[in-house]
């Protein structure tokens, strides 16, 4: 046998991690470039004497951290509240989906109802839940992002337990399975993309719920009521602080169950690199 030559291992191992560096920098870097490149342009186009309704970054950045007591502590209300109404709204959702996938009585009762209801307005349903829940309460803000999260969660599960591949259908019956074999090890499996899609998409909506719910009442320590009082007495970098705080918020919640679907279902992210 050849032996290998001293450095052949450490030039092996330099030339992937070189590979591997520039691979992150073409994946990353264009992103932040622009990003960098449009908080400059922002910043120069609204610097300047006068109240604006868009202020530029510096000032929202100052406003944040002189209110940061404040906006930490509305924020965690509302989390907790999209939090809450993303949950109640995902398990809703799924119960449905595996009704109307079990039986056709229940898909032809239960699917008409749940587009009907997320043609609704949303702002149509805040003053009948404050009344129903109560103004103060954080559960009329959680069914809030409820609603909104009930409707993708409902229609994308029940998609994946129904669009399954007619030839797995035909293995599982060619070995005698039963219905609730052929749910746990055909349907449920290629139900979770659908799911965890539905779920990325109904974080976003949480916050949207919840802070919608916030405009109609509430304490005045959430992020709706203080964009909604900081815009009435003209503090619009206030306003802004909030409404950012409320997005990095809703990223950080779809940035978690993008992470738990990478664990829980690993083989889509291998086939979308093959792909």
């Amino acid at each position: 046998m050849t032996a290998a030559a001293p450095g052949a291992s450490s030039q092996r191992a330099v030339s992937l991690g070189t590979s591997s560096l520039a691979r992150w920098l073409w994946r990353y870097a264009p992103p932040v470039v622009v990003f960098l490149a449009v908080i400059a342009i922002w910043e120069a186009a609204t610097t300047g004497a006068g109240r604006r309704v868009i202020p530029p970054p510096s000032s929202i950045l100052n406003a944040g951290l002189n209110d940061f007591d404040v906006l930490w502590r509305s924020t965690q209300a509302t989390f907790y509240e999209a939090v809450g109404g993303l949950l109640i709204g995902t398990a809703t959702g799924v119960l449905v989906a595996f009704a109307s996938a079990r039986w056709v009585t229940a898909r032809s009762l239960l699917l008409p109802v749940g587009i009907a209801a997320s043609a609704v307005p949303i702002i149509a349903f805040a003053p009948i839940l404050n009344n129903w829940f109560g103004v103060l309460n954080p559960l009329s803000k959680m069914m809030m992002a409820a609603l909104l999260v009930f409707f993708p969660v409902m229609i994308n599960v029940t998609r994946g337990l129904l669009e399954v591949q007619p030839a797995s259908l035909e293995l599982m019956r060619s070995y005698a399975s039963s219905e609730l074999q052929v749910l746990l090890k055909v349907r449920v499996p290629n139900m979770l993309p659908f799911f965890f899609t539905a779920l990325k998409v109904a974080t976003t909506l949480a916050f949207i719920g919840a802070v919608v719910g916030e405009y109609f009442g509430g304490t005045s320590e959430v992020i709706g009521r203080i964009v909604l009082t900081s815009m009435s007495g003209g503090r619009f970098d206030l306003a802004w602080a909030g409404i950012l705080i409320g997005a990095v918020a809703a990223i950080a919640a779809y940035g978690a169950v993008s992470l738990v679907e990478r664990v829980a279902i690993p083989w889509t992210g291998a086939l979308r690199a093959d792909a």
